[in-house]
């Protein structure tokens, strides 16, 4: 993988770039909608690249492990081929997913040994066959294992969390470097700082990622229930220390709000559930605002969801008529409120993007904040 950055803005520390994959290239500050078992809910491929404008999509080690497995996505020639998609993709490397199942998993030195949450079969990830795992996924970037600690968390276990992941880290490289690629081209690796709230395990965290030297880093543990302020704080002064000539990925985050005041602190790539969900209960991002369009206020809205979106869902199709698929259970409705969701977050980075370049993204951003936070 190759970086590129291409501009500073010159009252931020945002940053637009050019990343360069075997699938395809990424213009940055840019936004991976969260396939996590092979699909973007309620869109098809050809909808994210015509429609939404996807550059790269995010894949789930854990759950592809499970469900379909190895066998069939290696049979299938890597996950690129298994769901018709020619751009690029990044997996997390499952140890979110792992956290999450709080109840149903043991962390060791070794790995961990989890409880598959679909039929309760025990399983264990290691540093070193989560590397293989996402070699036989095939995504173009590929993520640590690590541990993610729950917010909040006492000094002494973020501090003994850190160092376990700072260790797994080593394992990973070690493994990753001793293995290829298994479909005819390259894959790129990224480390992920932790250390949760605390100033000085963020701090040694970043260095210690820094020291490793690969083509991009991650920033993990900030999208876990902390204060907004709380993920500011800490991005800032992480960024800070990571190279400025590698692209940073802010993990599962987040809000547009969230997006846009973390691209001034310097972020260049995010994931994040949120819009893709949050469709699925009625809830749009737009450009003026947040709105829950089961309520009855757009029973007789005939304006585009969105008119300054210039994709064909945003466009097309009324707040009235989305209204009434959403009161009458239709599945087009998740469709049509998904596609929307994520055409605006593509949207919302391209428009940083542009701002950016033209060096006016500190003033827009400051605008553009305001309208996000107003429910409409």
């Amino acid at each position: 993988m190759k970086f590129t950055l291409q501009h500073n803005d010159p009252k931020s520390n945002a940053r637009a770039g050019l990343m360069e994959t075997a699938h395809g290239q990424i213009e940055t500050p840019i936004f991976m909608p969260v396939g996590t078992a092979g699909t973007v809910k309620a869109v098809h491929q050809h909808e994210l690249v015509e429609n939404v404008q996807a550059q790269i999509i995010l894949g789930n080690t854990y759950h592809l492990f499970l469900r379909p497995g190895m066998e069939i996505l290696q049979g299938a020639g890597g996950l690129h081929q298994f769901i018709n998609w020619d751009k690029p993709i990044l997996t997390d490397s499952g140890g979110y997913q792992v956290y999450s199942l709080s109840g149903m998993r043991k962390i060791k030195e070794e790995g961990v040994t989890f409880q598959s949450h679909i039929d309760g079969s025990k399983h264990t990830f290691t540093p070193e066959n989560v590397m293989d795992i996402q070699r036989i996924i095939g995504a173009d970037i590929i993520m640590a294992f690590d541990e993610c600690p729950p917010y909040p968390s006492d000094y002494k276990y973020a501090k003994k969390s850190m160092e376990m992941t700072h260790r797994w880290l080593q394992r990973c490289c070690d493994r990753f470097d001793s293995t290829k690629g298994l479909y005819g081209y390259s894959q790129t690796f990224f480390p992920i700082v932790q250390g949760s709230t605390y100033d000085d395990l963020r701090q040694k965290s970043a260095e210690t990622i820094a020291s490793f030297e690969r083509e991009g880093n991650a920033i993990g543990g900030l999208s876990v229930g902390e204060p907004a302020e709380e993920m500011y704080r800490i991005t800032d002064m992480v960024c800070q220390i990571l190279p400025k000539d590698k692209p940073r990925y802010l993990m599962g985050v987040g809000t547009p709000t969230n997006l846009l005041e973390n691209i001034a602190l310097g972020v260049d790539m995010f994931d994040c559930v949120l819009p893709s969900r949050n469709a699925r209960h009625g809830m749009l991002y737009t450009s003026e605002g947040m709105i829950n369009i089961k309520n009855a206020k757009w029973k007789n809205d005939f304006s585009p969801i969105d008119t300054h979106v210039p994709t064909p869902t945003s466009q097309q199709y009324s707040k009235a008529y989305l209204h009434h698929l959403v009161r009458c259970k239709e599945l087009l409705a998740a469709q049509i409120s998904t596609l929307h969701n994520l055409s605006f977050f593509l949207w919302l980075v391209g428009e940083a993007r542009k701002h950016i370049l033209a060096d006016t993204f500190a003033s827009w951003k400051n605008e553009m904040v305001q309208k996000l936070e107003v429910r409409l």
